[in-house]
Protein backbone atom coordinates (compact mmCIF):
# COMPACT_ATOMS: atom_id res chain seq x y z
CA UNK A 1 0.00 0.00 0.00
CA UNK A 2 2.79 2.53 0.88
CA UNK A 3 5.05 1.54 -2.55
CA UNK A 4 1.68 2.53 -4.42
CA UNK A 5 1.17 6.10 -2.45
CA UNK A 6 4.89 6.59 -3.01
CA UNK A 7 4.73 6.13 -7.01
CA UNK A 8 2.00 8.23 -7.16
CA UNK A 9 3.10 11.26 -5.60
CA UNK A 10 6.19 10.76 -7.48
CA UNK A 11 4.70 11.17 -10.68
CA UNK A 12 2.95 13.93 -9.49
CA UNK A 13 5.69 15.66 -8.05
CA UNK A 14 7.51 15.23 -11.25
CA UNK A 15 4.52 16.62 -13.41
CA UNK A 16 4.43 19.58 -11.51
CA UNK A 17 7.53 20.78 -10.74
CA UNK A 18 9.09 20.31 -14.44
CA UNK A 19 6.50 21.19 -16.77
CA UNK A 20 5.03 24.46 -16.11
CA UNK A 21 8.18 26.35 -15.88
CA UNK A 22 7.58 26.90 -19.56
CA UNK A 23 4.53 27.46 -20.22
CA UNK A 24 5.05 31.69 -19.57
CA UNK A 25 7.20 34.10 -20.81
CA UNK A 26 9.37 36.06 -19.12
CA UNK A 27 8.00 40.09 -19.98
CA UNK A 28 9.84 41.48 -16.54
CA UNK A 29 12.81 43.01 -18.40
CA UNK A 30 10.20 44.71 -20.70
CA UNK A 31 8.06 46.41 -18.36
CA UNK A 32 11.19 47.48 -16.45
CA UNK A 33 12.01 49.12 -19.78
CA UNK A 34 8.74 50.54 -20.01
CA UNK A 35 8.46 51.97 -16.15
CA UNK A 36 11.93 53.47 -16.18
CA UNK A 37 11.81 55.39 -19.30
CA UNK A 38 11.90 59.14 -18.43
CA UNK A 39 8.46 60.08 -20.14
CA UNK A 40 7.50 63.23 -17.68
CA UNK A 41 4.66 60.05 -16.56
CA UNK A 42 3.42 59.57 -12.98
CA UNK A 43 3.85 55.28 -12.29
CA UNK A 44 0.67 54.81 -12.21
CA UNK A 45 -0.10 56.25 -15.74
CA UNK A 46 3.28 54.45 -17.29
CA UNK A 47 0.87 51.66 -18.34
CA UNK A 48 -1.04 52.79 -20.57
CA UNK A 49 -4.53 54.04 -21.41
CA UNK A 50 -5.64 51.24 -19.34
CA UNK A 51 -4.16 53.00 -16.48
CA UNK A 52 -5.44 55.95 -17.13
CA UNK A 53 -9.10 54.78 -17.42
CA UNK A 54 -8.60 53.20 -14.16
CA UNK A 55 -7.30 56.25 -12.27
CA UNK A 56 -10.00 58.74 -13.42
CA UNK A 57 -12.87 56.23 -12.78
CA UNK A 58 -10.85 56.04 -8.86
CA UNK A 59 -10.94 59.47 -8.57
CA UNK A 60 -14.35 59.67 -9.87
CA UNK A 61 -15.89 57.23 -7.56
CA UNK A 62 -13.79 58.94 -4.30
CA UNK A 63 -14.80 62.27 -5.24
CA UNK A 64 -18.36 60.86 -5.59
CA UNK A 65 -18.35 59.09 -2.47
CA UNK A 66 -16.77 61.88 -0.36
CA UNK A 67 -19.45 64.28 -1.75
CA UNK A 68 -21.92 61.73 -0.78
CA UNK A 69 -21.06 61.48 2.51
CA UNK A 70 -20.57 64.87 3.33
CA UNK A 71 -24.34 66.24 1.68
CA UNK A 72 -25.91 63.30 4.30
CA UNK A 73 -23.54 64.46 6.73
CA UNK A 74 -25.00 67.87 6.49
CA UNK A 75 -28.26 66.39 6.19
CA UNK A 76 -28.14 64.49 9.24
CA UNK A 77 -26.76 67.05 11.36
CA UNK A 78 -29.91 69.76 10.98
CA UNK A 79 -32.82 67.74 12.80
CA UNK A 80 -35.96 66.90 10.45
CA UNK A 81 -39.51 68.93 11.55
CA UNK A 82 -42.40 66.38 12.72
CA UNK A 83 -45.39 67.11 10.96
CA UNK A 84 -47.61 66.40 13.54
Amino acid sequence: MRSLLVSHSRALLRSFSSSARNLFENKVAEKQKLFQENNDLPVYLKGGSLDKLLFNLTMVLSVGGTGYGLFFLGWASFPQKNKT
